[in-house]
């Protein structure tokens, strides 16, 4: 398949319009932002780089054809003229999957089926439950749209971070906030309760301007027409000299030894600095004016999130006795824990996490 076809970048409910901007700044064409990701178009080099360059993306979908069918002997005999060795290969395993909505086919195993049978006897490619590689068939009022999932894992994976704490922040979801702060690279991060490392880590690579998706494989290396040498070109973009001005701390020290194995499995343990220490500790770094980026607990529960009032009062006493000229990013679900810090803030759009549904607040110039 040559030319350009429409794409979808995937992202959280809440997080479309940010991920417009991410994907406008790395030029792709006309990006507009729909619910649940982003709407562009582009050719195989377009799809190459959003997967390997896209911070805030969770997957891209690239539409690969449509045909009508109104019942499983049409989807049967069309899927069989369809040009499936354009994209796909004969020796590569496919799973597919099918949804069906106000349609005249709406059994979506059976659906399912007659495309799997139609791709292995005209192609020859096996299927299985367990592959990597994800053909989607959307049948609405009768039109059937091909899609391949060209990510395979989620793009949040970007392969490095193998040591986690309880409900980490995905990456993906972390750069989306760092963009809505204003990050541009050029600002410190510090994050008072790090965790794994997330934000510090993710500021870090994209200061440095590493390319989020440099370390992993993705399931467009198993596709008809994949070029390793233009793909490894992309990966290869050499890390700028940027300050050490990337900080993590913790109350726990398991969390601060995760953050610096992360960072430096990442390669940017010489720009982030991580140390154990509890909030009342936290004292201004010897930096510019920057964003304090935190993921505190919050609980699901008000009678839960009580016990972490003193916590978020604490936060906010520490950083107007220290951050003076600094900004506050604070990830939480409960609206009453983000306004205990005693800051006037601001709240984003509510992003599913973890089962709950959290908002980045933000404050002005501290």
């Amino acid at each position: 398949m040559t030319g350009t076809f429409p794409l979808f970048l995937a992202c959280l409910p809440g997080l479309e319009g940010t991920l417009a901007e991410e994907a406008r700044a790395l030029g792709l064409p006309d990006p507009r932002p729909v619910a649940g990701g982003v709407e562009t178009h582009g050719g195989w080099p377009e799809v190459w780089r959003a997967n390997i360059w896209l911070r805030g993306a969770s997957r891209v979908l690239v539409r690969i054809g449509a045909f009508r069918a109104m019942h499983l002997a049409q989807l049967d005999k069309r899927a069989r003229k369809f040009p499936w060795a354009e994209t796909l290969r004969a020796d590569v395993p496919l799973r597919i999957e099918a949804t069906c909505t106000r349609s005249r086919i709406y059994h979506e195993k059976a659906a399912a089926q007659r495309l799997e049978r139609a791709i292995t006897e005209t192609l020859g490619a096996p299927i299985s439950g367990e592959a990597e590689l994800r053909l989607m068939a959307r049948i609405e009022d009768d039109l059937v749209t091909l899609s391949l999932d060209t990510s395979g894992e989620g793009l949040h994976k970007r392969g490095h971070k193998r040591d986690t704490g309880k409900a980490p922040l995905r990456e993906t979801m972390a750069a989306l906030f760092l963009r809505q702060m204003g990050f541009d690279g050029s600002q410190p991060v510090l994050d008072p309760m790090c965790g794994s490392g997330t934000f510090v880590i993710e500021a870090a690579e994209w200061a440095a301007g590493l390319a989020p998706g440099r370390a992993r494989s993705f399931a467009f290396e198993q596709l008809a027409g994949f070029d390793p040498a233009r793909c490894a070109a992309l990966r290869a973009a050499p890390a700028q000299d940027v300050p050490r001005q990337f900080f993590g701390f913790d109350r726990d020290q398991g969390a601060v030894q995760r953050s610096r194995a992360n960072a430096e499995r990442a390669g940017v343990a010489a720009v982030t600095a991580f140390a154990c220490q509890p909030i009342s500790a936290l004292s201004r770094p010897d930096t510019p004016p920057g964003l304090i980026m935190v993921n505190p607990p919050y609980g699901a529960r008000l009678g839960n999130a009580r016990l972490l009032f003193g916590l978020y009062a604490s936060l906010g006493d520490v950083l107007r006795r220290e951050f003076s000229g600094w900004r506050l990013g604070l990830v939480t679900s409960e609206r009453k824990l983000a306004h205990a810090t005693g800051l006037t803030l601001s709240a984003g759009p509510l992003v599913p996490h973890g089962g709950l549904k959290v908002q980045l607040f933000q404050s002005g110039i501290l």
